[in-house]
């Protein structure tokens, strides 16, 4: 059995992913650590995983007010690849499968000479067309990071996702790039009564708590029950709910997705793959232009499985929009057509056979 150390962050949902395949390869039996930031400690270790600190890299947390020079600084951060190395030091690690976008951690595991998978976490065509041609590669770039050398130098890249959806799928792939589809499992949704879920970003963007409140607003003028889930980034005690939309907490999706008609989300790629795998047409409302939400959001309009809406679009956009995916149309058979195809594969198992190939040595399928 190999010893397999994960790397990553705490971002919200590029976390399930990594802990969903590493479950997976915990289960077969292989050794398994997570290093993440200290804010993680609880989630990881509640899973079953051991779980190391990161020592002197930069603390952040997702419910905080960062900016993008911060961002910069967690993906470029030398002393958090100092910290994986140390890891690696006191108990050598056979692969790291570490975050796409860790690449001062990237880095730090290319120059020990250990061999590292990298887990895309969204569309590769965000991450290689977007995300490293914007500021946050321009970022990379100062701090004398070579990102696309490092993405091509990874024994594997593995794209978390559904090529139909990903732009990138759908030509020709570098050798070591690997669909596994989403890390995620569901069910055909089945509402007793016309039901919408709410669920907006784990992490601090400006702007959100008003854009949550507009869809509040605009489900108290349809005739549907509603359930938000509101984290600390907005936090409850900040927003008004009609009597028919439930304000919750923390609620696995999960829990949540079976009994409802549709999904509002901000076009996190975790959210939009666990909603559609339970064959939801999603209404997505960006909230961030600097990341891979829009592209996320366009594909699934593409895909003819919802519709696309600005951030500051007012109630009365919003209520038309939800009235128009709550009812039966072709946006309803899209989503279970692409539900249907992720629920014929696991992610999670694909993943773990590609990280299981690469320790052994065998070639790559």
């Amino acid at each position: 059995m190999s010893n397999i150390l994960f790397v990553t962050w705490d971002g919200g949902g590029n976390v399930p992913p990594a802990l969903g395949i590493a479950a997976e390869l915990q289960q077969r039996g292989h050794r398994v650590r997570v290093m993440g930031h200290p804010v993680q400690h609880a989630q990881v270790k509640g899973m079953g995983f051991d779980f190391t600190a990161f020592r002197t890299a930069r603390s952040f947390r997702a419910v905080d007010h960062s900016t993008p020079f911060d961002y910069v600084g967690v993906f470029g951060d030398r002393a958090m690849g100092r910290d994986v190395v140390e890891e690696m030091r006191r108990e050598p690690a056979e692969l790291v499968v570490i975050d796409c976008i860790l690449f001062g951690a990237m880095q730090a595991v290319a120059a020990a000479g250990v061999p590292y998978v990298v887990l895309e976490h969204m569309y590769d065509a965000y991450l290689v067309r977007r995300w490293l041609r914007g500021p946050m590669g321009l970022g990379m770039a100062v701090k004398r990071i070579p990102a696309r050398r490092l993405l091509q130098a990874a024994a594997a890249r593995l794209v978390a996702c559904v090529a139909e959806l990903d732009p990138a799928g759908k030509g020709v792939r570098p050798d070591n790039l690997h669909y596994t589809g989403p890390v995620v499992s569901g069910v055909p949704a089945a509402p007793t009564e016309p039901s919408v879920l709410v669920s907006l970003s784990t992490v601090n963007f400006p702007g959100q708590a008003r854009a949550m409140q507009h869809i509040l607003d605009a489900l108290g003028m349809l005739g549907v029950r509603g359930v938000a889930t509101v984290g600390p980034a907005i936090g409850p005690q900040n927003l008004a709910a009609p009597p028919n939309v439930e304000l919750r907490g923390f609620v696995p999706h999960a829990e949540l997705l079976p009994t409802a008609s549709m999904v509002i989300g901000h076009g996190g790629h975790a959210t939009t793959m666990i909603a559609l795998a339970h064959d939801l047409p999603l209404l997505v409302m960006p909230m961030h232009p600097m990341l891979d939400q829009k592209m996320v959001g366009q594909s699934v309009v593409d895909a003819g499985a919802g519709r696309l809406l600005s951030k500051t679009a007012k109630p009365a956009a919003i209520a038309a929009a939800v009235d128009e995916l709550l009812g039966e149309g072709p946006h309803r058979a899209a989503a279970a057509r692409l539900g249907a195809a992720m629920r014929t594969t696991s992610g999670a198992r694909a993943g773990a056979d590609l990280v299981e190939s690469v320790c052994t040595g065998r070639a790559v399928a």
